[in-house]
């Protein structure tokens, strides 16, 4: 007795157990399970225990039927134009608790061919209605209105038998006398006609656009091209301030070198006339010195000989330096006419050109003052000889006039040499050849009497001194001339004379 208890609840967590391992069932969430028996139980996507014996469960498939609607005769429109309509429409059973309630009182365990039977009769009646209220041109025009209006129509019934209309499409409207035909060939031709105008209205935008684009372009074209001008202005202006500026260093540094070869040539300038000077200097150092020599040796010389001699050397340095006054006077002349002329030229070379007449005249000046002391110290040589000719006596200047005889010979006797050819004509009385011969003695003799009216020498006694009666029997005067220096001046004259012949 005490084991029953137990005996019982074994038994029953055994019932338990068989009836929860039998009787668990889980619906797909595209099917609908329903429980009935001992309670009533929708499942839908859930998992629930059905009693073995006491209830049973029923399938209801919850997935999309589609459906073609048609209509089977014409149906005239509200512009009594008989037509045929085609639709394709997906219908379901209604997940709604209420709906699914009444489709599981039409439906169940019905297949889908009967469902989509009874809610094509439906589609078809409601579509019939929705024709005969709509004029078929705003049917064809407005599809999509049409198809609303027919399932907004039919959801109620279809709702009634727990039906939900999904999606509602007209696939064609068709008539058996080409009214819709017609309708299209009137669209087309409003169409066409509107596309024309359109096509018009779009060619003329496209040319008015095209010829503001063409305007605008050629304005962005000027614009581009002045713009391009005043860059290339602007671009022009500058290389023409770059090359001034280059021409302006450029000038400079020209000048900059004219001026440093000018100033080069200032210090060469300079430097050479002072090396001039200095010879110039040694020079008339050295012409002193020899001054200094001859006027020892002149003191021998003859007195008449050293003013002949101080005129020739006074009339040949007043000469020379007349010459260099003038070469002096044309130089300076030519130097300030450079001067002027480069005084005109360009403001960057007046610097180094008035620096160049400046060395010029510097160098002038050195040479007319190394001119001056070189005149200076010749004339002062000139006058020392004229101070030793003034000592000289008779005998000295006839030694001088002796010495010069040979030369006056050879200038008379010069013109002689010169010619190639000569024909002498002449009379019987008189001997041209002679004559020609005759013409350095005759020229001789008269210069020999010449002398003796200037200078008082006679030198035929100078010459009868080297003869035999002057030595023996001393038959000779020469006044102011001893014997021996006579005797010497006669051998002097033989000699001229032979020279002569």
């Amino acid at each position: 007795m005490i084991q029953l208890p137990y005996i019982i609840a074994g038994v029953v967590i055994i019932l338990v157990i068989v009836i929860i391992f039998t009787g668990y069932k889980k619906a797909p969430p595209d099917t609908a399970f329903i429980i009935s028996g001992l309670r009533k139980k929708i499942i839908i996507g859930k998992a629930s225990v059905k009693l073995p014996f006491l209830e049973r469960m029923d399938k209801l498939s919850l997935k999309l039927i589609a459906i073609d609607v048609k209509t089977t005769n014409a149906v005239p429109t509200a512009d009594y134009i008989n037509i045929q309509v085609d639709a394709a429409v997906n219908v379901k059973i209604s997940s709604e608790p209420s709906r699914l309630a009444l489709a599981a009182q039409n439906f169940l365990n019905q297949n889908t061919q009967y469902i989509a039977s009874i809610a094509r009769e439906v589609l078809e009646g409601n579509m019939r209605e929705i024709v005969g209220r709509m004029r078929l041109e705003e049917m064809v025009s407005d599809r999509q209105k049409f198809a609303n209006l027919v399932k907004e129509n039919a959801e109620p019934d279809l709702a009634a038998m727990g039906l939900d209309i999904v999606s509602f499409n007209v696939q064609n409207f068709s008539d058996g006398n080409g009214v819709i035909e017609d309708l299209g060939i009137d669209n087309i031709s409003q169409i066409k006609k509107k596309a024309a105008i359109a096509k018009a209205e779009a060619e003329k935008e496209i040319a008015v656009a095209k010829a503001e684009a063409d305007r605008q372009a050629n304005d962005a074209r000027i614009n581009s091209e002045r713009e391009i001008a005043k860059k290339n202005n602007e671009l022009a202006l500058q290389k023409a301030e770059l090359k001034k500026m280059e021409d302006t260093k450029k000038a400079e540094a020209d000048a900059a070198y004219s001026i440093q070869q000018q100033q080069q040539r200032k210090t060469i300038e300079i430097t050479t006339a002072e090396a001039s000077i200095a010879k110039q200097e040694k020079e008339v150092i050295l012409k002193q010195r020899e001054a200094e020599v001859q006027e020892k040796a002149l003191d021998a010389q003859v007195k008449k000989k050293a003013e002949a001699d101080r005129y020739a050397r006074q009339q040949q340095s007043e000469a020379e330096l007349y010459e260099r006054q003038k070469r002096a006077e044309a130089e300076k002349f030519e130097t300030e006419k450079s001067a002027m002329a480069m005084k005109a030229t360009a403001e960057a070379q007046a610097f180094a050109k008035e620096q160049e007449a400046a060395g010029i005249r510097m160098v002038g000046e050195a040479e007319a003052e190394a001119i001056r002391a070189r005149g200076l110290a010749e004339a002062e040589a000139m006058e020392k000889k004229a101070l030793a000719y003034q000592k000289y006596n008779n005998a000295a200047m006839a030694e001088m006039l002796i010495n010069v005889l040979p030369d006056i010979a050879g200038k008379i006797a010069e013109p002689l040499t010169k010619i190639d050819k000569i024909t002498i004509i002449g009379s019987g009385d008189s001997d041209g050849v002679g004559a020609v011969a005759d013409h350095v003695p005759a020229v001789m003799t008269k210069l020999f009497e010449t002398m003796k009216e200037t200078v008082g020498i006679d030198m035929s006694e100078i010459v009868k001194a080297g003869t035999y009666d002057a030595k023996v029997n001393r038959n000779i005067n020469i006044s102011g001339v001893t014997q021996e220096e006579a005797s010497k001046a006669a051998a002097q004259a033989a000699a001229v004379e032979a020279m002569g012949d």
